[in-house]
C-alpha cells in the first residue's frame, strides 16, 4: 500500500503473518487470521472464528480499540458507494444487539468491494 492510498483512506490488503504477529495476544491457539485489510492506520481482519475491526487511536496509535464481532452476531451489512460530488464510500455493519451500525469509511475506489464480498464470504458460511 502506498502512503498515499493510506492518507487517501483506501483500503489495500494487510500482510498475513505481520496481522497475524501483531494479534497474538488477541486472536486464540486454534484461530487463523484469514484476510485483513488496512485503512490509514486501523485495520479489518477476518479470522475463521470472527471479525476483528481494529480502532488505532491518539497521535502515536499506541491506544487500540479491538472490536471482535463473532460472524453470528453481524445482522446485515450495507455499502453506499460515492456519488459524483461525493468522496467517500461507507460499508455498515450491523450487530444483533445493537442499534447503530459500526461504520467505516472509505475514499472513492474499488476496495470496498474487496472487503464487502469478504464480509459476505465469512457471514453466509
Amino acid at each position: 500500500m502506498g502512503i498515499l492510498d493510506g492518507l487517501m483512506g483506501n483500503a489495500s490488503e494487510a500482510d498475513l503473518n505481520a496481522v497475524a504477529k501483531d494479534l497474538e495476544l488477541i486472536i486464540t491457539d486454534e484461530e487463523r487470521v484469514e484476510k485483513a485489510f488496512k485503512i490509514i492506520r486501523d485495520l479489518i481482519v477476518f479470522t475463521d472464528k470472527r471479525l476483528i475491526l481494529i480502532d488505532k487511536q491518539g497521535v502515536t496509535g499506541k491506544k487500540v480499540e479491538y472490536h471482535s464481532i463473532p460472524y453470528r452476531s453481524v445482522t446485515h451489512y450495507s455499502v453506499e458507494t460515492a456519488g459524483t460530488f461525493d468522496m467517500d464510500a461507507e460499508l455498515k455493519i450491523y450487530i444483533s444487539g445493537h442499534s447503530q451500525p459500526l461504520s467505516k469509511q472509505f475514499r472513492k475506489d474499488k476496495s470496498i468491494y474487496d472487503v464487502q464480498r469478504s464480509l459476505a464470504k465469512y457471514v453466509n458460511q
